[in-house]
């Protein structure tokens, strides 16, 4: 049964209307990045993880640091070294010799919103600690698992894996999180401003928009959100042409894809709708809003061939073809 939209259509402009206010707070910093600023709200409400790719000095780290101080929620940034540990992240246990047993000290991984700094510095061993928290929302020290404070975020940077000195994440890491982001540099008139503000040294006050119980309930009106069928059906279609491209009319596709994204990139892709139409005002998703975020989660999804290598054909690439080939509801 479709919702009343005019009754959500009332609360969603109330809400839209907070997200500004943290989308201007966050702009007293950040300079541009409209995607970046519009993707990291997108995760925010529909609870999911993100990872930002680019080179050093775009405001990756500043930005996710930003949106912190927007939220007054508990915040722990981990910089990803060669030599971290998984203990590090996850804590470790402690033995008292008062009590005579082992006790919990739990690590930084313990807060709501976690900047894992630079993730692709740190060995396969430690990226892969994060998994269960990233999944499941728990921590397992010892033979304890214990639940993780709602809400919980991964925001992790990364830089490109060409660079020296960096461990590609593993698939399964790697379709943890719901969105890939990849950042291009400022245009010029933005690197202008960019030196403007920044040649002086002026500590611009980020002021708290939001809180816990704010943010939940943020949440629910994400949730609340109009779906129509056909727009999942859409979805559906998009996530499996990935998969089978001759049965999307783009057999030319099907050697250039190895494997494609499983029925996690549907969920994700049909969350993440739901909370951009929200942070665009509209209290339902509509065709845009889907192709607006496919390439976002599916980048990281699609393994490509040996011959798309050769052809120097993205994934990014991949899924603009499917998307042209997918008919729109």
């Amino acid at each position: 049964m479709e919702p009343d939209l005019s009754s959500l259509s009332a609360q969603v402009q109330r809400e839209s209307l907070t997200l500004k206010e943290v989308e201007t707070e966050i702009r007293k910093v950040i300079v541009g990045q409209d995607y970046l600023l519009d993707r990291l709200l997108v995760g925010l409400l529909s609870r999911g993880h993100l990872l930002i790719e680019g080179v050093p000095g775009l405001a990756k780290t500043l930005a996710v640091k930003t949106l912190a101080r927007t939220v007054a929620i508990d915040f722990r940034r981990i910089q990803f070294t060669p030599d971290l540990l998984p203990a590090d992240l996850l804590g470790t246990l402690v033995y008292d010799q008062k009590h005579g047993e082992f006790l919990p000290r739990k690590g930084p991984l313990f807060t709501n919103l976690l900047l894992a700094d630079e993730i692709n510095r740190a060995p396969a061993k430690v990226q892969s600690a994060l998994l269960e928290s990233m999944e499941e929302r728990q921590v397992t020290l010892g033979e304890t698992t214990y639940a993780l404070a709602e809400p919980f975020m991964v925001l992790a940077t990364q830089n490109p894996i060409e660079q020296e000195g960096t461990y590609p994440l593993a698939e399964a890491q790697v379709d943890r999180f719901m969105l890939k982001l990849r950042l291009d540099y400022p245009s010029r008139v933005e690197e202008l401003e960019i030196l403007d503000r920044r040649l002086v040294e002026v500590d611009h006050e980020v002021h708290a928009v939001l809180d816990r119980a704010r943010l939940l309930a943020l949440r629910k009106t994400c949730d609340a959100v109009y779906i129509d069928q056909k727009l999942k059906r859409y979805i559906v279609e998009i996530v499996g042409a990935t998969r089978d491209p001759a049965g999307a009319g783009a057999g030319d596709l099907a050697d250039l894809i190895a494997f494609g994204a499983s029925p996690r990139a549907s969920l994700f892709l049909a969350r993440a709708a739901k909370a951009l139409a929200l942070v665009r005002g509209r209290g339902f998703v509509i065709p845009e809003d889907v192709k607006d975020l496919a390439v976002d989660v599916l980048r990281h999804r699609l393994v490509s061939t040996y011959e798309a290598e050769a052809e120097e054909i993205s994934t990014d690439d991949l899924v603009s073809r499917l998307l042209d080939r997918v008919e729109v509801p």
